[in-house]
């Protein structure tokens, strides 16, 4: 493949180009917003419970594990799923659970003990401690699974084009089919730049969210 052929693959799709990335775009923040909505709750939820954590844990692994071709097989079989983006949301929401949960969990519980029982000790509620205490500390392990989330759920999405989704994977899958190299190489770019910038926008979000002192103490 040469430029000139990149370039003039470009210029013949654009059109098709903006409509796929626009779809792998909402389909990617639809998921992520529908998964901070409920896994985020349950996180802090299992904080309050390690039998529960284990067991809740244990299964968002387990889903992990599936791989992305088999989990929307296995939606598409289901009727009320079918074809499209109902199974694609779906999908994206049952693997951001281990990022989302995991992170909320473990960064509520990494923060020190001592500090939990002061603010008891100054008729802190558990609701206040919550809000003021325990997320705030644990935000930088928080939003290091946000960010994980977000760029897992960018590549995984291209692959709901084998179940009807008009998104980038579309370019990579026929690519692959046509042996079209700029094909290929359009969708597989797009989904990068797609990836990388959104993990740098939320990085300096974190910058705004996490103080330095945190971030220095987190990164060590």
């Amino acid at each position: 493949m040469t430029l000139q052929d990149f370039l003039s693959f470009l210029e013949k799709n654009t059109e098709t180009i903006i409509e796929y990335s626009g779809n792998h775009f909402t389909l990617v923040l639809s998921a992520v917003m529908i998964s901070l909505v409920i896994w985020v709750p349950v996180g802090l939820l299992l904080t309050k419970s390690d039998k529960w954590a284990a067991r809740v844990l244990g299964l968002a692994n387990t889903i992990f594990c599936i791989p992305s071709l088999s989990m929307f097989a296995i939606l598409v079989a289901i009727p009320f799923f079918g074809l499209g983006r109902k199974s694609a949301l779906f999908a994206l929401v049952l693997y951001a659970m281990m990022p989302l949960i995991r992170s909320v969990y473990d960064g509520v519980k990494n923060v020190d003990r001592n500090v939990i029982e002061a603010a008891r000790g100054m008729g802190m509620s558990t609701g206040r401690i919550l809000r003021e205490i325990l997320v705030p500390l644990g935000m930088p392990i928080i939003f290091a699974g946000f960010r994980i989330t977000v760029v897992m759920t960018t590549g995984i999405a291209a692959i709901a084009t084998y179940i009807g989704e008009r998104n980038l994977g579309r370019f990579i899958s026929e690519g692959l089919v046509r042996s079209n190299t700029p094909m290929m190489v359009t969708g597989a770019l797009i989904i990068s730049v797609i990836a990388i910038g959104l993990d740098t926008i939320l990085g300096v979000i974190e910058k705004w969210i996490v103080p330095k002192g945190m971030r220095r103490k987190f990164e060590g």
